[in-house]
């Protein structure tokens, strides 16, 4: 007959199996390696995984921003300067002296 898996899970010296062989209590395992049992570590170097991060994050950014800004700085510049001459135009064209030059007709 089997033992119950009362007896299995610890519960003393309670034999286990054909070999009179048991796990042992809750964290008192011992006797032979038990087969189906696997353990799992990791190495020292790897115990870190964002060690360094904030440093390397902040030059990556900065080597990345450097490799582009000339692709789209230009035309932001550009658009800005644009975009400004108009409204200041519209302003102009809008006050007391801007009607009195253009008198309602638009160039």
């Amino acid at each position: 007959m089997r033992p119950t898996q009362i007896l299995r899970g610890g519960g003393g010296s309670a034999p286990l199996g054909k070999h009179d062989h048991y796990l042992g209590d809750w964290g008192n395992f011992g006797g032979m390696k038990q087969k189906g049992i696997v353990s799992y570590g990791i190495a020292p170097n790897r115990q870190h995984p964002l060690a360094g991060a904030a440093h390397d994050a902040i030059f990556n950014t900065w080597r990345r921003f450097s490799a582009q800004v000339l692709y789209w700085a230009p035309p932001m510049i550009a658009g800005y300067y644009l975009i400004n001459w108009a409204v200041e135009r519209n302003h102009y064209l809008n006050s007391k002296a801007g009607r009195a030059e253009f008198g309602g007709k638009e160039e």
